[in-house]
């Protein structure tokens, strides 16, 4: 199992904004290419991390699974449009995906 880890830095004042965006992203387009709401958590950060982070993660067992929904998502509709809004909110260049593996017990 892996975790793929969006991250973005907000500008002063925008978080909210930026999570409000994230969500609507989940319901509104990771909805279409199978990325369910039972394998994606948002995350901000709190203590020992910028108070503008956030990332937004998901759940996935192979990167090939990753690259599925990438593909799916050049074909939905309101996606770069999406992607527009949420640039007003991010601290440019900042944004970077990480994936991670998940060691089970």
């Amino acid at each position: 199992m892996l975790i793929a880890r969006f991250n973005i830095q907000t500008r002063f004042g925008h978080k909210q904004n930026a999570i409000e965006l994230l969500k609507q992203w989940d319901k509104e387009i990771g909805s279409q290419i199978g990325w369910k709401d039972d394998k994606i958590r948002s995350l901000t950060g709190s203590i020992g991390a910028r108070e503008s982070l956030v990332q937004h993660e998901l759940s996935i067992e192979s990167l090939a699974e990753l690259e599925q929904g990438f593909q799916k998502l050049t074909n939905v509709k309101g996606h770069a449009e999406w992607g527009q809004e949420l640039e007003k909110h991010v601290v440019s260049g900042s944004n970077f995906w990480e994936i991670l593996r998940v060691i089970e017990k």
